[in-house]
This record gives structure tokens, C-alpha cells and sequence, in this order.
């Protein structure tokens, strides 16, 4: 009998130095992802679609056996669509829970300030919906990636389709959120749609964050009394879809020839209501329906995989930040480790094809090169008769990547004009 327990014990010990030396090697820890994320706030529709996008990216992850051998444990915190909050988070994640790679954002002012704390530590930052030209332009550096496109490329694609159909020769009016994004979006809008004098395109600015109903309505009176025929929000998330639930229920619309919205996703328009959303015109990196009339198939198993867990079609939040973990998947395997220089080095140049057709991961500024719609807003009758109520864009008209996003030319001028170096740097 005392032999028996003797045995029974050692069997125990033994087991346990096991285990213990099992978790000691790296290859069978997990390996930490911080999601920086808008939890809470004006973009927090946005921030749910990265989470979901990003929980489903892992469990295939390491269904498939992990990265290097190491299953992906993702660690998540709230931005709040602060900066400040932002930089704390990324510390944490690094310093406390030892992350490897950090990536989110939906505010262009949050990534940036979230890539600079990445940076400060040796970490990679890859920013999901981020769309100021100065996250990857005047803010970026060596640890900085950006999966979505940005307000040129945007721009561009869009003011090729409003000069088409010669809406640039009406009388604009812009509503702006006033931060990196909302400038830098205006300002690329109006170099290309040839709006860029003020006194006939004029501008009100709302604040972000914390835009209130009177800030965006009195800004909404006052363009409705100025009379444009054009009106464009230069507005986001929550502020967005509220925005146009005002014009629809105070009746402004009416006159107005038509409403541009630069950067559209699904959940802002499923917030704003298929009515309110009716013949607004945008752009946007990816939409579930563009893998089904472009034939991607990889987008396509993405779109159905992600529908069936969360019973709703994935936005371009959703998009990117799934495609960006396999990005970083696949750049450390192909590195060979988890370092984070070898890792960019993996990444600058390389070429993929994730949920649509090819991009390229830019080498001298880490932009994600990609084509760009411009999409229109369905008719409210039809995209009720949807399964779910999400069928809203129309695809009007696609940009190659090459010839939406600017040249190396032009970033190096305004590199230079920002006092920042030519190349970037660690």
C-alpha cells in the first residue's frame, strides 16, 4: 500500500516537471497578439467587427497549429478613440503582457500614437482602419504597417467617378471631423474633385471626439441654408450614421444633387438605416459583395465562414484585421522567427493575395498597395431584401492600386516639408 502511493506521488512529480518544462519551451507558450481596439466610443462598430474578425482569424490560426508552433492568444484593450489611452494600452500590452505584435484602430490619431509607443519598444503596429495619408506619410516609420488604404487613395478613386459624372462642377460643401483623418481626407478630396477654393466650397468642422447631436445638426442647418448642391461628410462611425439620420428625418436631403460620404463601411450604414442611406456615394478598400462579382475565392469562404459565426455579413474592419493577422502569420514563419526587424524585413515588399486581388506591402512606407471602390448606396426596397438587411453598395467603379495611391515622389516631398527622413526608420 505505501509503495502504491509512493508510486502514485512520483508519477505526479514526475508529470509535473513535464508540463513545467513543456511551457518553458518557446515553441509551446502562446504567443500574444494585442488587439488595440475601439471597445467604446463613436467607432466602437467598427472596433466589434475587428474583434470578430480577429477571433475568427486565431481559432483558424491555430486550428492549422498555430504560428511557428505556438497557438495565438489574443489580448485586447479599449482605445476609447483616445490617443493617450491608446499609448497607454500599447505599453501595457508590451511591457506587462509581453505581446509580440500589436494591431487595431479605427482612429487615424489613435494608431499613430499607438505605432509610436509599438516603435518605442521594438514592436510591430499594423494599423486596421486608419486613413490619414500621415499614418504611413509624415508619422510613419520601420514598425508601422497600414492593411487599409488611406484618404489619397480613397480620393482619388472617388473624384474619378464624381468628375465622370460632372458633380465636381457643382458647389460643394464639406463637414469635417477635426483631427489627422478628417483633414487629410478634405484636403485629398478637394485636390482631386478640383474644390479647393474655400469661399465656393466651404467647410464646417465638428469635433472629435465627442461630437454632439447640436454640434453635427447646427453644422447640418448650416450647410442645408448655404445651398450646395454637393454635400460631403468628411465623418466616421457613430458620427457619420448620425449625421445622416439627421438629414433624413429633419428632411434636408432634398434638395441637395447628392451626398458624398469618402469612407464608407457596413456598420456605418447599417446604424444610419437603409433609408438614410439611400444614392450616398463613397469608396471603401472591400465589401462582402466585391469577392462574389470579382470571383476572389479566398474572400468569398471568408465572407460565408464569418456569416454563419456572427449571423452578419464581415465589414472592411473585419476584412483587414483578419487578413492582417495571417499577414503576420505568414511573414514570422516565413522569417523564421518572432524578431521584429526579421519580421519587417519578411514584410517589406512581399506580395499576397488575402480576401480580394493582389497587394504588395510598400517597402519605402509600408502602405498596403490595393484597388479602390467607389460604391453607390442601394435603394432602401432592396437592401431589405437581403437576409440580413446588409446588401447597401453598388459597385460604380474600381481603381488599381498603382494608380490610386501616391508616388514615392510625392512622399518624399512631404517627408522632407515634415523634416522627417527619407527612409524609415527603426
Amino acid at each position: 500500500m505505501i509503495n502504491v502511493k509512493i508510486s502514485s506521488v512520483k508519477v505526479f512529480f514526475y508529470a509535473c516537471i513535464l508540463i513545467i518544462g513543456a511551457t518553458d519551451n518557446g515553441y509551446s507558450k502562446p504567443v500574444k497578439i494585442g488587439l488595440n481596439y475601439p471597445q467604446t466610443g463613436p467607432y466602437s462598430i467598427q472596433g466589434k467587427a475587428q474583434l470578430d474578425a480577429a477571433q475568427l482569424a486565431a481559432q483558424e490560426i491555430n486550428d492549422q497549429g498555430g504560428i511557428l508552433g505556438r497557438a495565438v492568444e489574443l489580448v485586447m484593450r479599449d482605445t476609447q478613440s483616445q490617443p493617450d489611452v491608446s499609448t497607454a494600452n500599447v505599453i501595457e500590452l508590451i511591457d506587462k503582457e509581453k505581446c509580440e505584435m500589436i494591431f487595431g484602430g479605427s482612429s487615424s490619431a489613435v494608431a499613430i500614437a499607438g505605432g509610436k509607443a509599438a516603435k518605442s519598444r521594438g514592436k510591430l503596429y499594423f494599423g486596421t482602419l486608419t486613413y490619414s495619408n500621415t499614418t504611413t506619410g509624415e508619422a510613419g516609420h520601420k514598425y508601422m504597417f497600414r492593411e487599409c488604404y488611406n484618404a489619397w487613395m480613397a480620393a482619388k478613386a472617388l473624384s474619378k467617378y464624381l468628375v465622370k459624372e460632372n458633380l465636381n462642377a457643382m458647389k460643394y460643401f464639406y463637414i469635417t471631423a477635426d483631427y489627422t483623418w478628417g483633414r487629410t481626407t478634405e484636403e485629398s478630396l478637394r485636390t482631386f474633385s478640383w474644390t479647393t477654393d474655400t469661399r465656393r466650397h466651404p467647410r464646417r468642422y465638428v469635433p472629435f471626439p465627442g461630437a454632439t447631436y447640436k454640434n453635427l445638426y447646427d453644422s447640418l442647418s448650416w450647410a442645408v441654408a448655404v445651398k450646395p448642391d454637393v454635400l460631403v461628410l468628411v465623418l466616421f462611425g457613430k458620427d457619420m450614421s448620425r449625421a445622416l439620420s439627421i438629414l433624413e428625418e429633419r428632411g434636408m436631403k432634398k434638395n441637395l444633387k447628392a451626398i458624398v460620404v469618402p469612407n464608407l463601411t457596413l456598420g456605418m450604414a447599417v446604424e444610419a438605416g437603409a433609408k438614410a442611406m439611400e444614392g450616398v456615394i463613397g469608396a471603401l478598400p472591400w465589401a462582402w459583395n466585391i469577392p462574389y462579382e470579382y470571383n476572389y475565392p479566398k474572400g468569398k469562404k471568408f465572407v460565408e465562414k464569418f456569416s454563419k459565426m456572427y449571423n452578419q455579413y464581415p465589414s472592411s474592419a473585419a476584412a483587414s484585421a483578419y487578413t492582417i493577422l495571417y499577414q503576420y502569420k505568414d511573414a514570422v514563419e516565413r522569417a523564421g522567427t518572432f524578431e521584429s526587424k526579421s519580421v519587417i524585413q519578411a514584410l517589406e515588399g512581399h506580395s499576397f493575395v488575402s480576401l480580394k486581388d493582389e497587394q504588395v506591402w510598400r517597402k519605402f512606407d509600408h502602405q498596403a498597395v490595393q484597388s479602390v471602390y467607389t460604391v453607390r448606396c442601394k435603394p432602401a426596397e432592396e437592401v431589405r431584401k437581403d437576409q440580413f438587411k446588409e446588401d447597401y453598395f453598388e459597385i460604380l467603379y474600381r481603381m488599381d492600386g498603382d494608380e490610386a495611391v501616391r508616388t514615392k515622389e510625392h512622399w518624399l516631398k512631404l517627408r522632407k516639408e515634415a523634416h522627417e527622413p527619407a527612409e524609415l526608420a527603426f
